[in-house]
């Protein structure tokens, strides 16, 4: 019994979480050996800021809306 593979990754051929993944793990890596513990900080920390704001527009939330229900304002 055999099963036929489609392309890798999510629909619509777009890279998925192991390829990003991959990405930021080599960027981290690259920014620790070049330029020390300093800069492989600086570089998690946007990359974790990238994330969240990447994370909100996927959801269509705004800042404001997200701020507002963090502080516990309904509009």
């Amino acid at each position: 019994m055999t099963r036929k593979m489609d392309a890798s990754g999510p629909a619509g051929g777009a890279p998925g979480r192991g390829a990003y993944g991959a990405a930021a793990g080599m960027a981290l890596g690259f920014a620790g050996w070049f330029g020390g513990f300093g800069a492989f900080l600086v570089v998690a920390s946007l990359g974790a800021v990238g994330w969240f704001v990447g994370h909100l527009v996927d959801q269509g939330t705004s800042l404001r809306e997200f701020l507002d229900s963090v502080a516990g304002r309904r509009p």
